[in-house]
């Protein structure tokens, strides 16, 4: 998969993009990852992407010329530009699961009041939120977006298996687990996952699940 950034701050994304899954898919070749600064893509000596909304109003937003000029620079036919805002539609594992299936990604982050309108009309493919909050820019959405859309990559996780029982995989959450020792500080691992008997096994965990989607997310129901 490739996928490129557009950002103010490509200095936030030094360190989380560089460590655990997502380094061994850079470095396996899985992932061709790079980091753009939008100001490169600007032409006046002070590098300006912002100015005031028309109309008024606090705040400033980023500018259409240099976002459509770097967009138009690096997307490539096949690539999918997707705008980070809190305007999107809600991000989830099904929505990770639908840009793992793309094979060129393009995220635009924002900052500031957010966007002129018509990078939306014009450039966007799609708008993604990851929850009903604000953040100061979209550098940090984008890295969610990109671990949570990547470790779903075939050949990742080493055992591509692994994320089909994760929680919101199967709609709901995912059941209790349990490693050694089989009794820890007065706390049994019960019964049945010592058991070896695999039907039972796969019968708990699938009640187990339920019980805790219903317990803890009952709107996933």
């Amino acid at each position: 998969m490739k996928i490129d950034v557009l950002t103010l701050f490509p200095g936030m994304f030094a360190g989380p993009l560089d460590e655990s899954i997502i380094k061994r898919a850079r470095d396996a070749g899985l992932l061709d990852l790079k980091i753009h600064q939008l100001r490169d893509y600007t032409h006046d000596r002070h590098k300006t992407v912002d100015d005031r909304p028309f109309g008024g109003g606090p705040g400033m937003l980023l500018k259409p010329e240099p976002i459509f000029e770097a967009v138009e620079a690096i997307a490539r036919e096949t690539t999918k530009v997707i705008l980070l805002s809190p305007s999107g539609r809600p991000f989830s594992q099904a929505i990770a699961r639908e840009l793992s299936r793309e094979a060129d990604l393009l995220f635009v982050t924002g900052h500031y009041e957010g966007f002129d309108e018509r990078i939306r009309e014009l450039l966007a493919d799609d708008e993604i939120s990851i929850g009903d909050y604000v953040l100061t820019n979209g550098a940090l959405p984008a890295m969610v977006v990109i671990d949570a859309v990547v470790r779903l990559l075939p050949g990742v996780l080493g055992d591509d298996e692994s994320s089909k029982e994760e929680s919101f995989s199967g709609g709901g959450l995912e059941y209790p687990q349990y490693t050694r020792p089989a009794e820890f500080r007065g706390i049994k691992v019960p019964e049945v996952l010592l058991s070896g008997h695999h039907a039972e096994i796969a019968k708990w965990r699938a009640e187990q699940a339920r019980l805790r989607t219903r317990q803890r997310r009952p709107d996933l129901l």
